[in-house]
């Protein structure tokens, strides 16, 4: 079976499951790792969000997928804090062929107008991409060119640094140039398009990851998610068993 057959048949509803605690959505809360627009007027203080997602796909391959994601958000004046942490594990024919584990923090400062400042630090550990773990760190300055309440649209850049711890043993230290964007729009009462879109360039690779979804709102605490992420690296180290990472779900979401 191919990896597109794969892919596909994953999408389908009722195949994979992933349960959200969250608070109510506001513009793009869900992109805090790309390029989110300015916190609502009705953004709580404090917000949390946890999801779990299992797949299980049988037939000619037999493959189990198992999501965990969590973030905590707060806010404190003009800032916005936010802590995010998450893992992905697949097995194939009872064999494990993707293993990763991600936490991050994020802070953003917004300046007057459409305008903001924002750092990032990400640590991830990819058992299977050719490196032991990497370590990043992004600051930056972003802009809000569309606020709603049908599209909204953020951009975001900036200059950083990443460690590379590679499973051969060996360091590398990287100038990182960083870009971001997040657009969604709310094309019916309670149902949205997303897409997140960012890229980190050094003189070894280029490293560019994709989100897209669609939402929609079932009552006023339910929801269902079509989701679809792509991480491509365009020079993985030796070990890799791949240079792209493919993640398709489709989500039930529960908020408060």
């Amino acid at each position: 079976m191919s990896w597109r057959t794969r892919l596909w048949r994953t999408a389908l509803p009722g195949v994979g499951l992933a349960l959200l605690v969250a608070t109510p959505p506001v513009l793009a809360e869900e992109s805090l790792f790309y390029a989110p627009p300015r916190p609502g007027d009705d953004t709580p203080e404090f917000s949390g969000q946890a999801e779990l997602g299992y797949t299980n796909l049988s037939g000619n391959t037999d493959s189990e997928t198992l999501i965990a994601k969590g973030r905590l958000t707060w806010l404190t004046g003009k800032l916005t804090h936010t802590l995010r942490g998450e893992t992905r594990q697949v097995k194939e024919n009872g064999n494990a062929s993707a293993e990763q584990y991600l936490a991050a923090g994020r802070e953003r400062y917004d300046l007057d107008g459409p305008h903001y400042m924002f750092g990032f630090t990400r640590w991830e550990q990819d058992r299977f991409s050719g490196y032991d773990y990497q370590f990043t760190t992004i600051i930056g300055y972003g802009r809000q060119l569309l606020a709603g309440p049908t599209h909204t649209l953020s951009l975001e850049a900036g200059p950083g640094y990443r460690h590379d711890a590679l499973a051969n043993g060996t360091d590398k230290d990287l100038a990182v140039g960083y870009g971001a964007l997040d657009y969604q729009w709310q094309f019916s009462e309670g149902s949205n398009f997303q897409q997140e879109f960012s890229i980190e360039g050094t003189d070894a690779n280029v490293t560019t990851r994709a989100f897209s979804a669609i939402t929609a709102q079932l009552n006023a605490h339910l929801a269902l998610r079509l989701s679809h992420e792509i991480k491509n690296n365009s020079n993985p180290p030796e070990g890799s068993a791949s240079d792209t990472d493919l993640t398709t779900a489709a989500s039930l979401l529960y908020r408060w």
